[in-house]
Formats: C-alpha cells, structure tokens, sequence
C-alpha cells in the first residue's frame, strides 16, 4: 500500500521535535521506506528537517538524501559540516557519493573528501569526479566484482565471496586479464557447474557489451535497452575496467532526457521545474515566445498583403485559423513520431522510406480534411470555387506541413542538435507563416484574383 502523507502525522513529528523527543521520533519513522521519510522532510520546515535528519542512523540518513528534492537536499547539507557530511557518503556507494559533493562548494568538497574514513572509497570519489556528469564515466559505480582469466573456479569463488561484501547487488561477474582490461563475463550457472579446478579460461563468455567512460549516457540508455541489460560494463581508453553501470541509473537518465525533451518541445529551454522561481521560469519560458512573435509578424504582412483576396471572397479570412491550427497540428504530429524513433534508436540518420511513409499519412489526412470543409463550404456559403480553393490550398498545406515536421527533426539530429525542439513553438509557427503564403498564394490562382 502507498505512504501517504497525513496531517496527523506531520502535527505528531513536530511535537516530538519540541519536547525532543529524539527515541520516539526514531521509532515511528523507522518502518518507513527512504522515499517516504525524504518526503516528509519536504513537508517540514527547514529546522524541523534537520533536527530529524540529525537523530536517524547515517545508514539510513544517506539513503534519504539520494530520495530529497535537490533544492532541499541543498538547504540540509548546508547545515551539516564536513564531518556529518562525509559520514553519509561513507554509507553510499562511489557514483551517488560523487553526485552530491558534486553539488557543495569547492572548499566544502575538499574538507569533506579529506574527512572520508575510507581511504580508497575516497579515491574512486576522487575519480569519478574527474568524468563529466553526463557521460558514462559520471554514471558509473566503481563497486563491481572482477576475476582473472587465469584464476581456476575454485580461486574465483573464493575472491568473488571478498569482493562481494561490498556491493548491495552482484548483477554481473566481469573477466579480466593481468593488466585488467575487460575480456568477457561469467555465468554464475557455469561457475557452479564447472570443475573447482577448471581454468575459467575455459568459461567464460567472450561476448559482451561495454562502453567506455566518455560515451554519453544517453547513448548508454540506448545500448542497455535495446540489449535488455541489467548493468554494463564501462572501460577506459586502454580496455580496462574501470566500472558498471546499473539500470537504476539509467531510468534516471531516461526521465530526465524525457523532461527535457517535453519542456523543449514546449519551448522551455532550460532545466526548470514549478517550484523555480519566477524570474527563473520566466527566462526559460520567453526566448521562444519572443521567438515565435517574431516569425508571427511575417504572417500578419502575408494577410495584409491579400487584403484584396479576402474582401472579395471572405471566407478565405474565416478558414485561416482552421489552416494554422490543422499545419500545426499535422507538424507537430509528424516530428514527435520522428523525434521518438530518434530517441529509440528505430532510425538514427535521416530515412527517404519513412518520409515517403509520412507523406502518404499526410496525403490520405489532407484529402480527407480538404473534402470535409468543402462540403461544409459549399453546405453554408455555397460558393464553390471558393469552397474548391480552400480545400486544395489544405491538402498542399497539410502535406507541406507533413514533410517539414518529418524533415526539421531529423536535419536538426544530423547537425548535433536536440530534435525535439522541433516539436515545440518552431515548428508551430514555421507551418503558420508558410502555411498562409501558400494558401492565399494558391486560392489566388485557383480563385484569378
């Protein structure tokens, strides 16, 4: 069953953070899963936050502080010196321990590194800091479980027992040889199966999927999912194995590429979230905006310029909306499916076949649309040509949209840039200004204006 939140509870922990009451407080939060005590902490204040962060266990404490919101993870490890610090990175494991030094202040992050009780677990921290955060180096645990090509069976197990103390889970046992770069893994059904004196030479599984340190990690996410894998291996520049990387850290890097993409295709082009502040917010939220208002402009000359047009047939004024809204729409349809089978992997270049497939999609939509408001025209107005050069002027419209949403993304993936900006106010209003030229454009020739 769910946690949820109560009044009740939340009145309960104040009181015992009055009377400090620091043995109760233990007991009724100790059933309590990390993310739903870090939740609670978000629905305090401040003081109230730390005092209970300050009395639970650093085992415990630590696990939390991977769950809190990153605005109030910042506020606690103000409040906690070097010392405190330290002693909840010592419970967590090398990657999640570099990303929140990451997140203190330079003079912070060397007392604290110099405060880890643990010399090599400061080391690999060391380490991992060194890799930009995007990348697999940024991503990836140091703890993992290794053996040597030249071990027997026997030696193996022996050492994979020591190794394995260490690590909350064994997802995959990694070989390597003398200089240790990565030459395969081990099935754990072939180790129990095999002869203690077998050579695991004779094994181990020589095929294998890794990445090195500088790949990105949305690149990472595509291998691990398109492979089915719980972890990989990650390799340096000379082969060795230097990490793993596991499947909760890559559903991290899915959600957060997926905000990005949707507030991108939204037209937000930094990192916000709603509790930012307002003028954070508004900067996000305006270049695009002004953008937009800019390219709008071109649209308004283009219906200033067929003044004459539409005071001689006035429905052609009345279907504008219509037109906009429908090459938006079509556009905006068209460079979603293609920015999602960029982000999948089902194409990774640009592909004349599934053009050709979105162009027939946008034929079939248009002709049906197109013969929709001419029959509503003719029902209404009764003015046929009309009705004709509004229709046909939609189906050119739609299919240029079609094909501008299909194409914009993928030109813009060729040249290093995020496609699913053309999912957002671009591509709206890129069809609403060429969209109203070639509409008036075309009436007027159908209609000899």
């Amino acid at each position: 069953m769910e946690f949820k939140i109560s009044k009740e509870l939340i009145t309960q922990l104040q009181d015992l953070i009055r009377s400090n009451n620091s043995t109760e407080l233990e007991v009724l939060l100790a059933d309590l899963h990390f993310a739903d005590i870090a939740e609670i902490l978000d629905e305090l204040d401040i003081d109230d936050a730390t005092y209970i962060f300050k009395v639970l266990e650093s085992e415990k404490t630590a696990e939390i502080l991977l769950e809190m919101e990153d605005d109030l993870r910042e506020k606690i490890l103000k409040r906690l010196s070097p010392k405190e610090i330290a002693e909840e990175l010592d419970e967590l494991e090398t990657n999640d321990a570099a990303d929140i030094i990451a997140e203190l202040s330079q003079e912070k992050k060397e007392e604290v590194i110099q405060e880890l009780e643990d010399v090599e677990h400061a080391k690999d921290i060391v380490e991992l800091l060194r890799y930009k955060e995007n990348t697999a180096g940024g991503l990836m645990h140091k703890e993992l479980v290794k053996v040597n090509e030249n071990w027997t069976v026997l030696h193996c197990v022996k050492e994979m027992r020591i190794q394995a103390e260490n690590i909350s889970r064994v997802h995959s046992i990694y070989v390597v040889d003398d200089e240790d770069r990565l030459k395969g893994r081990l099935s754990l059904k072939d180790l129990l199966v095999s002869s203690t004196k077998k050579p695991i030479n004779d094994v181990y599984i020589r095929k294998l999927n890794s990445v090195n340190v500088d790949t990105e990690d949305v690149e990472v996410a595509r291998i691990m999912q398109k492979y089915d894998l719980e972890a990989i291996p990650v390799t340096d520049e000379m082969g060795r194995l230097v990490g793993r990387i596991t499947i909760d850290d890559i559903v991290d890097v899915i959600k957060e590429e997926a905000d990005k993409d949707y507030q991108l295709a939204a037209g937000i082009t930094q990192d916000v979230e709603a509790g930012d502040t307002v003028l954070e917010l508004t900067k996000a939220r305006l270049p695009w905006l002004l953008m937009g208002m800019f390219i709008e402009f071109f649209a308004s000359f283009i219906l200033k310029g067929n003044e004459e047009a539409f005071h001689t047939y006035q429905t052609l004024i009345i279907f504008v909306p219509l037109l906009s809204a429908t090459a938006g729409n079509i556009g905006a349809q068209a460079s979603a499916l293609v920015v999602q089978g960029l982000a999948n992997g089902t194409f990774t270049s640009f592909s004349k076949g599934y053009l050709a497939k979105e162009l027939r999609v946008a034929m079939i939509s248009g002709a049906i649309i197109a013969l929709t408001v001419f029959g509503f025209h003719s029902m209404i107005y009764g003015e046929y040509m009309a009705g004709l050069a509004i229709g046909i002027s939609l189906i050119v419209v739609i299919i240029f949209a079609g094909v501008l949403g299909t194409l914009i993304p993928m030109l813009l993936n060729r040249y290093k840039v995020d496609p699913a900006l053309a999912t957002g106010p671009f591509i709206t209003t890129t069809n609403d200004v060429f969209g109203i030229l070639l509409y008036f454009s075309i009436a007027k020739v159908i209609l000899g204006i």
